[in-house]
């Protein structure tokens, strides 16, 4: 175990500094990774010395990977207090930055996904490179696309949102560019610069790079017609009648997913799409979450995919006709009283 803190936290000349610093986990966010950070863009909001905040990692592997899944897996087989803590800090963290009065940079340099998705949609500068790979690929664990994806994904052109809510589609830096959810491309190697500039925001201009035409641009329209149903059924459906390599190799890998999953990340979407505050999307996801740690499909899916890799999650229901409306209806309901979520005061 190392000694060094997991978020190494500087201010210097007007710019709060947060660096994730557990770079064999690639960055994985634990629940004192969270607090660490939440603690600081406290300080630094009422702070007029502070004029931007970076965010960003040591090392070169990845941006940040996600949660500590396989401690959610480890509380979610036992009384799930542990995983519920972690959501219920780490939402915070989300919906401070996505208030947070003064800007922030996030440079997602690598590995992006789950948690740091969460950490650098709501930035204003959301600075990827040709390293860049982001996703939200939960439903293959078992899981939902949490830390606000509810609430950004729906609010990307079309479908695009919800076909990577579905597939788990990776992204590489043109494509995060031409859909919006990176603001600027600099190449890896300037990254450093950047980071070190005394007012990294006057530099992005002179830094960024052109990564070149987005291949995901080829299937947008593909992409509305098809993953435009009223149901995730009807979605399998479009797929299968389409019957084009790209249409096929999205059903392939939609029929790997988790049907609860599918299911509840449909009804995640449409519903966020119509939320009113970013604030009311965390809770419905902290409800989400606090029940399906617990869920056979979550255990089953860091089983599979990440602790035994064998890559042949069972899961249950094992089709989408097993998962019914009562089902999702219990999964999203009210916690009871006292346990819900609330964001930070002020």
């Amino acid at each position: 175990m190392s000694d060094e803190p997991q978020v190494l936290v500087n201010a210097t000349n007007g710019v709060g500094r947060l660096t994730l610093n557990r770079p064999a986990a690639l960055h994985a966010l634990t629940t004192r990774m969270c607090e660490l950070m939440t603690e600081a863009l406290l300080i630094w909001r009422d702070d007029a010395a502070i004029e931007l905040v970076v965010i960003d990692h040591s090392g070169d592997r990845g941006f940040c990977a996600g949660g500590d899944i396989r401690m959610l897996a480890e509380s979610g087989a036992g009384d799930g207090a542990a995983a519920r803590r972690f959501f219920f800090v780490e939402y915070r963290l989300n919906e401070l930055l996505f208030r947070y009065p003064k800007p922030v940079m996030a440079i997602m340099d690598g590995v992006t996904m789950g948690g740091g998705v969460g950490l650098s949609l709501p930035a204003r500068y959301r600075v990827a490179t040709e390293r860049t790979s982001f996703a939200m690929p939960e439903t293959g664990i078992g899981l939902f696309p949490d830390v606000g994806g509810g609430w950004h994904l729906p609010r990307l052109h079309g479908q695009v949102g919800l076909w990577l809510a579905l597939t788990g589609a990776r992204l590489r830096a043109a494509d995060c560019l031409a859909l919006g959810i990176a603001t600027d491309v600099v190449e890896s190697g300037k990254v450093e610069a950047l980071k070190a500039a005394p007012e990294p925001e006057t530099l992005l201009t002179e830094l960024e790079s052109d990564p070149g035409p987005a291949p995901v641009m080829a299937h947008r329209d593909q992409i509305d017609r098809l993953f435009g149903g009223a149901s995730v059924e009807a979605i399998f459906e479009a797929l299968a009648a389409d019957g084009s390599d790209w249409a096929t190799a999205q059903l392939a890998t939609l029929k790997t997913k988790s049907p609860q999953t599918l299911k509840v990340a449909f009804r995640q979407l449409r519903d966020g799409a119509a939320m009113q505050t970013f604030a009311a999307e965390m809770a419905v996801e902290y409800r989400l979450g606090a029940r399906i740690v617990q869920r056979r499909d979550f255990l089953e899916g860091v089983r599979a995919v990440i602790v035994e890799k064998d890559n042949a999650p069972q899961w249950s229901p094992a089709t989408l006709a097993g998962v019914t409306d009562a089902m999702l209806d219990g999964l999203f309901a009210p916690l009871p009283p006292g346990e819900e979520w609330m964001p930070l005061p002020g």
